[in-house]
């Protein structure tokens, strides 16, 4: 079987590529260079950003600070996508722009969640009887 038919951890190259990207994202989106009055008044944080393996599409994870207007946060990134993609294809040197695709981050909600179930004093009582 060979290497390329084995489900794999991402290479370095995609997590770096993907990591640049990110970075480029948050800095257009701190510096308010998107002309769009929804992003102007959020905070928006890019947490992650995975590229396929041919580099030529791009995952984007977002999530708004304080966890407000997270839909028309996404309307509005998508609604500016065009422009995103120009400028990371400007900063970041590829043989192709990658297309952006805006999804929101729901990994604090899950970690909330979880936090939430530990927390709970049945749950709490199990844990303390398996030790």
């Amino acid at each position: 079987m060979s290497q390329r038919d084995q489900p794999s951890e991402p290479s370095v190259r995609l997590l770096r590529v993907g990591e640049q990207v990110r970075h480029v994202l948050s800095d257009i989106l701190m510096r308010g260079d998107v002309h769009d009055d929804t992003l102007a008044s959020h905070m928006v944080s890019v947490t992650e950003v995975r590229m396929s393996p041919d580099l030529r599409h791009a995952t984007v994870f977002v999530k708004p600070l304080l966890g407000k207007d997270e839909d028309a946060v996404l309307k509005a990134l998508r609604t500016n996508t065009a422009f995103l993609q120009r400028e990371v294809a400007h900063r970041v040197k590829l043989k192709y722009a990658a297309k952006l695709k805006f999804i929101a981050d729901e990994s604090f909600d899950e970690g909330s969640h979880i936090d939430r179930l530990l927390n709970d004093p049945h749950v709490a009582r199990d844990l303390k009887d398996d030790d």
